[in-house]
């Protein structure tokens, strides 16, 4: 019997009971992972695509790994291409653009990269920033230095879910706010 404790959500009409992650003393957040939940990425993605329908833009971008799911599942939805910014360069990424970020659930350094193959799909275009849940805003920095040094332009920044204060996130695009649970 798993006696973890969870904060109901509900999203585009699924709900999720999401467990509550210590990621410092006194503070716990709740841990929304899309990997693998098919059904709840197919109506967020259906929902963002609703809520993006007035914005002009050419691609999806997103962070290697939590929210690929979302942005193909936006990509199919909308007919937009997406790229994926990973996290450790392979030999094969050729000259990769790169930015550092710090990770909350780490509290570790992190490296977006992008691959050169995807550097000309984004070069000149306008782009949205896609990821699950923006909580302190590194990894959006850090996409934001990465599009910037391509040559993209960010127009917008969407996710399923934005978290802590609230007014911090005023102008992303998500379908609901998590609070934070200190302890």
């Amino acid at each position: 019997m798993n006696n973890q404790e969870t904060y109901l959500i509900e999203i585009a009409g699924v709900k999720r009971a999401l467990p509550l992650f210590r990621v410092k003393p006194g503070l716990r957040i709740a841990v929304l992972n899309i990997l693998g939940d098919t059904e709840l990425v197919q109506v967020a993605a259906a929902a963002l695509a609703k809520k993006l329908e007035n914005i002009s833009y050419d691609l999806f971008v997103t962070a290697e790994a939590k929210a690929i799911p979302l942005a193909y599942a936006l990509s199919v939805e909308t007919g937009k291409p997406y790229i994926v910014l990973r996290k450790s360069y392979k030999s094969y990424m050729g000259a990769a653009i790169i930015a550092e970020t710090l990770s909350i659930t780490t509290g570790e350094p992190q490296t977006l990269i992008l691959d050169e193959k995807d550097q000309e799909l984004a070069r000149g275009k306008k782009v949205v920033l896609v990821d699950d849940v923006i909580s302190t805003g590194s990894t959006l920095e850090g996409m934001k230095t990465v599009m910037q040094k391509a040559g993209a332009e960010v127009v917008c920044e969407a996710a399923i879910l934005t978290e802590g204060d609230r007014e911090q996130w005023i102008n992303v695009i998500s379908l609901g706010h998590l609070p934070l649970f200190p302890d």
